[in-house]
């Protein structure tokens, strides 16, 4: 297993679990594991996971997602060999915690926010 494929180090699991914690009044949103790494749920369905290289891989929609990654704010994600399109991966910033945790708190918040708005299809 590379790093790449590892799910997180300490801090990102600790960012991860404070990330989460905001989202602890709301009775859709579930933590657990989501494709073997540690992730939330809301209405059942996945927005945000920790990824392999301390990577945090959230869902928005496929115009942002296309558009972040346009200008280099984040990675498309690749499960096996297919690049999914609404889904994008934002790295930890190296020895920058602080920028890290904005990053990835605004990453959560949209793929919350997009995901809840799906609604149960």
């Amino acid at each position: 297993m590379t790093d790449r494929d590892r799910p997180g180090n300490q801090a990102s699991l600790a960012l991860l679990e404070t990330l989460a914690a905001r989202f602890s009044e709301d009775p859709l949103v579930e933590s657990g594991t989501m494709f073997r790494s540690p992730g939330m749920k809301v209405g059942g369905k996945i927005f945000a996971f920790l990824g392999g290289g301390d990577r945090l891989i959230v869902k928005i929609p496929r115009h942002r997602a296309e558009a972040i990654i346009a200008a280099g704010e984040a990675e498309p994600v690749t499960m096996g060999t297919r690049t999914m399109k609404e889904w994008v991966a934002y790295p930890a910033v190296p020895d920058e915690p602080q920028e890290t945790e904005q990053r990835w708190s605004r990453a959560v918040d949209e793929a919350y926010a997009y995901v809840k708005s799906l609604g149960s299809e």
